[in-house]
């Protein structure tokens, strides 16, 4: 630009030839487009960057526009291409199921995970997470309404207090609810007499599929996938504790920053907290 400018009052191959710039090289640049989405290229690097590459393209179009940029998420998913910015794969996920133990429950959410209000249908499970020959298990509750994780543990051991404790950090929050259901697979834990007296205690109702049916606790599932997807696998950890620190940090970052299609571009507080203003 430099050079085009200045050509006018001297001959442009001295101007070329005290930059050190070949004549074609010149005219390639000269008539070379300037680039219309730089400003949506740096933000998409600054937005994959800052979510540590756990935004696909979809997740990033809602965010530009959430932030005012009026672009198409067919033109986003080709600047990723072009920027070779990519998300991350997941992978399987630790099944406990042990027989049968205790009296099953029916299944009273069949699959329905629609609600239109918090604190009416959660469900929880247990992961088994491997950092080199340590394991721990994770066992939360999540909000169907919202996709928020109410509260959870992390312990060494899959025992009975490690989903007591969940169950009591729930409570502890203070939440009214009215015919909630809390759904869950035949695992031991919530065949257990104590586990169903607890929830007997505080009127919610219990819920449960038959042996092999995972489809019915999909929305748990879906969570395990991504939260291994975005913070197991990409990332080393010097050992279990130093994961478990980073699990805390992932989960309240979950919660209140990492936005949702299906909660029209809100993360799960953020959903909550607009729609009960507007209640």
């Amino acid at each position: 630009m430099a050079i085009n400018e200045l050509r006018q009052e001297f001959r442009l191959e001295d101007l070329l030839t005290l930059k050190g710039m070949a004549r074609s090289t010149f005219f390639y640049h000269l008539h070379q487009k300037p680039d219309r989405y730089a400003e949506e290229r740096k933000r998409i690097r600054t937005l994959h960057a800052l979510h540590k590459g756990r935004y696909g393209y979809r997740r990033i179009t809602a965010q530009l526009r959430n932030e005012g940029f009026k672009i198409n998420r067919k033109t986003v998913y080709r600047l990723m291409r072009e920027l070779g910015l990519k998300n991350v794969r997941r992978k399987c996920r630790y099944r406990s199921y042990k027989g049968e133990v205790g009296k099953t429950a029916p299944n009273r959410l069949k699959r329905n995970f629609n609600t239109k209000a918090p604190n009416r249908k959660w469900t929880t499970d247990v992961t088994q997470i491997n950092i080199g020959a340590d394991k721990c298990y994770l066992s939360p509750i999540f909000d169907m309404y919202n996709g928020e994780i109410v509260s959870y543990t992390i312990l060494d051991h899959p025992d009975l207090k490690m989903v007591m404790d969940m169950l009591d950090k729930a409570y502890a929050k203070g939440y009214k609810w009215k015919r909630l259901i809390l759904y869950s697979d035949q695992c031991w834990h919530y065949q257990h007499a104590n586990y169903q007296a607890s929830l007997k205690e505080h009127w919610i109702i219990q819920s449960m599929s038959r042996k092999g049916n995972c489809l019915d606790n999909a929305m748990m599932e879906n969570f395990f996938g991504i939260m291994k997807s975005e913070l197991l696998y990409p990332n080393t950890f010097r050992d279990m504790n130093h994961f478990k620190q980073e699990l805390r940090k992932y989960i309240e970052y979950y919660n209140n920053d990492r936005i949702k299609l299906r909660l029209k571009g809100m993360s799960p507080v953020q959903y909550w907290t607009h729609n009960s203003i507007l209640s």
